[in-house]
């Protein structure tokens, strides 16, 4: 007996056929998707830059600032002599921070990622290492203060040891404490990144390369700082916008001796010189977004991302 089948006549519409018509299209999905971060970012990020960069070009006297087109605050922040003056004290602070955070960061991320074999271990010191972040900045910046001071702990301690005589006045409302301080305060955004790459290192890389005869320092510089540099590379980035940016630190641990490009926007705040301020600001972002630039084409962190 045979069988056949009948091909849906003219205008009939196949079950399959109706579910396609009710599908959404992919891309109206993706957006649908990517709308809440769409939206966060529009109203956290996009709309108060473009506010800041607006309110750059504006006006001001000495009572008052009022809509306008003038680059008269980018010229006087870009041709300003104290304004050069300020970033190459900020670039110093930068720089010396990221050395020190970098050598700490990545000594604690070695020990913890290749000498704690325990992982209960690894977590246990992982966060007795952020004990001190339970606090506020401000409080564990300023507990260096009674350390440092003339008659605080540290000279106390070198006068009973007959190291010194007099106290050390530079330990305290210096740059020396302005980068103890930066360097106390994010040293941790150093070691998180940097043990979070080294525990993604496959180990049998390094049983290769001591097999090959390597010694322990050939393995260190060939295998493991070559893989670790998408973590350093990311601590990096936290630490040079954050203290790109500070001005607190600078003010308290300097004394009000020292500047920063942080600083010289909050007193433009505090003068009530918001425009001026607004292209300050325009110039520091720029000037990090091009430092980040350059350390993004240096590593590819995308592959820790």
């Amino acid at each position: 007996m045979a069988i056949t089948s009948e091909a849906p006549a003219a205008g009939d519409v196949t079950p399959a056929q109706a579910r396609s018509a009710w599908t959404t299209p992919e891309p109206i999905i993706a957006w649908l998707q990517l709308s809440p971060l769409l939206l966060v970012l529009t109203l956290f990020l996009v709309i108060p830059i473009a506010t800041i960069v607006m309110v750059s070009f504006w006006g001001y006297n000495e009572w008052s600032f009022y809509p306008d087109f003038t680059f008269e605050n980018y010229e006087y922040h870009l041709t300003a002599a104290v304004t050069w003056t300020t970033y190459v004290n900020t670039l110093k602070y930068v720089a010396l921070t990221w050395v020190f955070t970098a050598l700490i960061g990545f000594t604690a991320a070695y020990f913890l990622a290749f000498h704690i074999r325990s992982t209960t271990w690894q977590i246990a010191l992982f966060l007795l290492c952020t004990i001190p972040f339970w606090t506020s900045n401000i409080i564990r910046m300023i507990s260096w203060i009674p350390f440092l001071g003339r008659n605080g702990l540290a000279n106390n301690a070198l006068i009973s040891l007959g190291v010194i005589d007099q106290p050390l006045d530079f330990l305290l409302f210096s740059d020396f404490a302005v980068i103890l301080a930066f360097v106390h305060l994010y040293a941790l955004f150093m070691v998180v990144p940097i043990f979070n790459t080294m525990m993604r290192i496959d180990r049998s890389l390094i049983e290769a390369a001591r097999d090959a005869g390597a010694s322990g320092f050939q393995i260190l510089t060939n295998v493991i700082i070559p893989l670790s540099k998408p973590g350093l590379m990311i601590g990096s980035i936290f630490v040079v916008t954050l203290v790109m940016g500070d001005f607190i630190t600078v003010r308290f641990m300097s004394g009000s001796q020292s500047a920063s490009v942080g600083r010289l926007i909050q007193n433009e705040t505090a003068l009530l010189q918001y425009p001026a301020a607004a292209a300050s600001a325009v110039v520091l972002l720029i000037v990090v977004l091009m430092m980040i630039g350059l350390m993004m084409r240096l590593v590819d962190i995308r592959k820790e991302l």
